[in-house]
């Protein structure tokens, strides 16, 4: 079907009052100097919404507006249409009906796109739908998903080592594209970029192999039945790491970078023995992103503008405490960027940089040859900076050496890995610093954790079952009350319900009498000195708070609430 406009759209917005004559004079002159089509002009002024043109588009041309968010595509038959074509036109095959398709665009006004399609789906007919161009985009990094490509590559790399003992080293470190092995990985990679993929395991196993990506904290599985090829993969990407290909008994760690998608990744690689061969993680970090500023980080208003303050004081320590995977090293990094001026002085002591910083003098430790964190942090010292993060507070012996620099003059940034701030002070006397140094040089601790966001376009009202009640009545504050919301599911989210990450926050700003309790090693006085304290509130009260504005669900409040007993009361097993 091919439709038709009896009148230019922009005259025609203008007829049905939709937009005004000055407002189409001043969408043509913005038109004229940058080339874009008229409709995508008046959408960035602001002039009418998308939904708005899409809707007056599609009753014009009397053809339907669809939702596709909450509609289930089948993959074979959006692959009616390749992936390159589908993308060049914005255009999507909703459902195949036999002798025709439904075909939804977000610019049912391309007609050259149109007639380019109409061969590419002969003899099938076309009936056209509207759909938002951001529902389309979500849904082509759905249903075009590299799975089956990842399966026919290692079908074909089985197939070519089937009969063979050992690999082709020479084959394996050939960095053409038409080797097997690179088409393959990048077919890996290519998919966990177009998911967000934090993370990438190769998981050998009896019989099979598990390709995983952990995706908003949760890995998701796709199983391949060619065990055979995880060493041709483990070798390659040794090659590319520059790790050593004939040590198979000990763990190896390392790094390269790989250009995915006009994406930058930088990829920190491990290696570790288990029962059927090795296993490889790989943490993807998106150098074309940039960092994160402060602003960036999620960090409530509040919270923002006491840390601003804290990171501008000339010394003392400030701790950013939380599990792996919550985004501690974001924080500092945002810290950083905001402390990144020629006034100052900056070392990190890193393992491993993780983002390349201009006018900061970045360390990475290297304890082959005995570069550890205390010594990198001693030499440090001699090198006359204003600032130093170290990457993590490991030991006795660099908590020390940290503590008597944020005593002597400094600011001092760093990590721990405890599950609050209330913890985290009697952390470092458990380490063996005195409590009377930890008590003179620690200022704040920031508490972080990544709680998953509902998925605005499936969120509907949730209703906490009898045990849940009973847990938010505890709490007071008529939490028992409040509207929650979970997600049902879609294609947006890939029916998970949740879409991308929030952080939540705790910043705990030591005053008098928690100094006080620290240096008489009471564990607790401090605690209840640290939750009487001004402006404390702790991780999983704001992740109700979140929960209550329909950010996340109560399901992750839980998660946090775990990890967080003294929400509950029971002061005793926080330390």
């Amino acid at each position: 079907m091919r439709p038709s406009l009896k009148m230019r759209l922009g005259d025609l917005l203008v007829h049905e009052h939709m937009i005004t004559e000055l407002q189409l004079s001043e969408a043509l002159n913005v038109q004229a100097a940058t080339g874009r089509k008229l409709g995508a002009t008046l959408i960035s002024l602001e002039f009418i919404s998308e939904p708005e043109l899409l809707r007056f588009l599609a009753q014009q041309l009397k053809v339907p507006f669809l939702d596709i968010s909450q509609r289930k595509i089948a993959s074979e038959v959006s692959k009616l249409l390749s992936e390159t074509h589908a993308r060049r036109f914005r255009a999507l095959v909703i459902e195949d009906n036999g002798d025709s398709v439904l075909l939804g665009m977000s610019d049912p006004t391309d007609l050259r796109g149109l007639d380019q399609l109409a061969p590419l789906l002969s003899p099938k007919r076309i009936d056209l739908a509207v759909i938002q161009e951001s529902q389309i985009l979500t849904a082509f990094d759905n249903v075009y998903r590299r799975t089956e490509e990842i399966t026919n590559f290692a079908e074909q790399l089985h197939e070519e080592y089937e009969d063979v003992e050992e690999f082709d080293l020479n084959s394996l470190a050939d960095d053409t594209s038409d080797a097997t092995v690179v088409k393959l990985l990048q077919s890996i990679f290519e998919d966990a970029v177009q998911v967000r993929a934090s993370d990438i395991h190769i998981e050998p196993d009896d019989g099979l192999l598990r390709i995983r990506q952990r995706v908003d904290g949760i890995l998701h599985e796709h199983i391949l039945k060619q065990v055979k090829i995880a060493s041709a993969l483990v070798l390659r990407l040794k090659l590319m790491s520059g790790l050593d290909i004939s040590e198979k008994r000990l763990p190896q760690d390392g790094r390269f970078n790989i250009k995915v998608r006009n994406h930058s990744i930088d990829v920190r690689l491990s290696t570790m023995p288990i029962a059927h061969g090795e296993s490889v993680v790989m943490r993807l970090l998106d150098q074309s992103a940039g960092l994160l500023t402060l602003d960036e980080t999620g960090m409530p208003a509040q919270i923002l503008k006491r840390v601003r303050n804290i990171i501008k004081r000339p010394h003392g320590m400030v701790l950013v405490t939380g599990p792996t995977g919550s985004g501690k090293t974001t924080t500092l990094y945002g810290a950083l960027s905001e402390l990144n001026q020629q006034q100052n002085k900056i070392i990190t002591v890193e393992d491993p940089v993780e983002y390349r910083i201009g006018r900061i003098n970045q360390v990475q430790t290297n304890n082959k040859i005995g570069l550890g964190f205390s010594t990198i942090l001693r030499t440090a010292l001699r090198q006359d900076p204003d600032i130093i993060m170290v990457g993590e507070m490991r030991d006795q012996e660099t908590v020390d050496i940290g503590l008597r620099a944020a005593l002597t003059g400094h600011l001092v940034l760093s990590t721990l890995h405890t599950n609050d701030a209330i913890t985290s002070a009697m952390r470092l006397i458990d380490m063996g610093a005195p409590a009377y140094l930890v008590a003179s040089s620690l200022r704040a601790i920031i508490a972080q954790r990544l709680v998953r966001r509902v998925c605005n376009e499936c969120k509907v009202p949730y209703s906490p079952d009898q045990q849940e009640l009973s847990w938010l009545r505890y709490l007071g504050n008529d939490a028992h009350k409040a509207q929650y919301w979970h997600g049902k599911g879609c294609s947006s989210c890939n029916h998970s319900g949740y879409k991308g990450r929030v952080g939540i926050f705790e910043l705990l700003e030591m005053n008098d009498a928690m100094m006080d309790a620290l240096r008489a090693n009471s564990t607790q006085k401090f605690v209840s000195a640290a939750k009487s304290s001004a402006n404390f509130t702790p991780l999983a009260m704001m992740a109700l708070q979140y929960a209550a504005q329909g950010i996340t669900s109560l399901n992750e409040v839980f998660k946090v609430a775990e990890y967080v007993p003294e929400i509950m009361g029971d002061e005793d097993a926080t330390l």
